[in-house]
């Protein structure tokens, strides 16, 4: 809902969590009014200091002390798959070793030849399921990678899936290309070629189809190397396109840092991240994604250094990881109590990280991510006492009411 086209919609009688920075915490507004008018915000802050213009003619709604924030955003997740992975969860149950489920068909092996079996009808209907539990908990915008395909066919189906979500849904979507997450089948083990085939054909290809947001890689050793990755990021610079990482999650490479020399929108996992790749990622504005959804999936034992982020003033953003393998999960409100619980973050930093730093991460800050004057009206309105019970509860979605703005 955003208001009939051209007749402001105020909220009365709310209690806002701004984001806005500049300000203490969350930025919030005790006794606040929010305007919206053809899907922008108009005013967001103290009632009292509501301007008379966005009154008139308004439909007025009574908040009823609710509280309103930015609209969710979900900024690191691979939502379109294929199938399912509940086999290979219940070998790992039973004690099977990473090689041993590999030897049994799973693993990424297994999303990619499910997503290349599959239409691109399939894609979509297999992925609106997870798309609306995100929308369901005040998700409105929604990063979605591509990376199970691993041939330009493949991940351009899947792209174009992507895309196709945000015509069927009232959400925005980010589409990123992730052909260097995983060698695919037929490559015969030659990681370089492959990378070639990625920053040679498949990126420049996906790029003119206009399907590419941003390019992403994956740096471990299981995956591609940190000269690997530079041959896929200069291309993608070349081509005018903003870089993120998958950095540092199984061990230390560089990858922070490596993010840090392209400028990158952001690095994430970063389990592995020492502090000369905090300090280069705060140097160049990169956000620290955090993804403890994976963390508990996996069993992880080394914690992101949140510690460092902190001292030198990294951004930190959170986000479901949503994908077949190693986070299942399609809830950002426990995506939230997870990053508390597991590793500690504030509330404030919980709520920025799922708003202000998701926007950021996204490169998109400029529009949306905070009740500001002139953004658009991405807005969920929730029926809590205050704030915390949005990363408190297990389970429970207080959701009252999800305002997408549309222009």
């Amino acid at each position: 809902m955003s208001g009939t086209e051209g007749v402001p919609q105020v909220w009365r009688n709310v209690r806002l969590a701004t984001l806005a920075p500049g300000l203490p915490g969350i930025g919030a507004v005790e006794h606040g009014a929010l305007a919206i008018r053809d899907g922008r915000i108009l005013y967001a802050g103290p009632e009292a200091d509501l301007p008379g213009e966005a009154l008139a003619g308004a439909e007025t709604i009574d908040g009823e002390g609710r509280w309103i924030t930015p609209g969710l955003i979900d900024c690191h997740t691979h939502l379109v798959w294929a199938g399912d992975r509940a086999q290979e969860f219940e070998l790992r149950l039973a004690g099977a070793s990473y090689e041993e489920v590999a030897r049994a068909g799973g693993g990424i092996v297994s999303s990619v030849g499910a997503l290349r079996a599959a239409s691109e009808d399939d894609l979509v209907r297999q992925t609106l399921p997870r798309l609306d539990a995100l929308i369901s908990e005040g998700v409105t915008t929604v990063e979605v990678k591509s990376g199970y395909g691993l041939d330009l066919p493949s991940e351009r189906k899947a792209l174009r899936a992507a895309r196709r979500l945000g015509a069927l849904r009232p959400v925005g979507i980010r589409t990123t290309f992730l052909g260097a997450h995983a060698l695919p089948p037929e490559a015969g083990g030659d990681k370089d070629a492959y990378i070639a085939e990625v920053a040679d054909s498949m990126l420049p290809a996906l790029a003119t189809d206009g399907l590419v947001d941003a390019v992403d890689a994956f740096c471990e050793g299981i995956a591609f190397s940190p000269e690997q990755v530079e041959r896929v990021f200069g291309r993608a610079r070349a081509l005018g396109l903003p870089v993120k990482l998958h950095a540092d999650q199984l061990s230390n490479l560089g990858g922070a840092a490596l993010a840090a020399r392209h400028h990158a929108l952001s690095a994430d996992h970063l389990e592995h991240t020492d502090e000369a790749g905090a300090a280069a990622m705060a140097k160049s504005g990169t956000v620290a994604v955090l993804l403890p959804g994976a963390y508990y999936f996996i069993r992880e034992t080394k914690l992101p250094p949140v510690g460092l982020f902190r001292q030198y003033g990294v951004p930190m953003a959170v986000a479901t990881d949503a994908n077949p393998g190693t986070s299942p999960l399609t809830s950002l409100l426990l995506a939230m109590n997870m990053a508390a619980t597991l590793f500690r973050l504030t509330v404030d930093e919980c709520l920025a990280g799922t708003t202000r730093e998701a926007a950021r991460a996204l490169g998109i800050s400029s529009e949306v991510g905070t009740l500001e004057s002139g953004k658009r009206a991405d807005l969920a309105v929730w029926s809590v006492e205050r704030p915390a019970e949005l990363v408190y509860r297990m389970g429970f979605n207080p959701l009252h009411a999800r305002i997408r703005g549309t222009r």
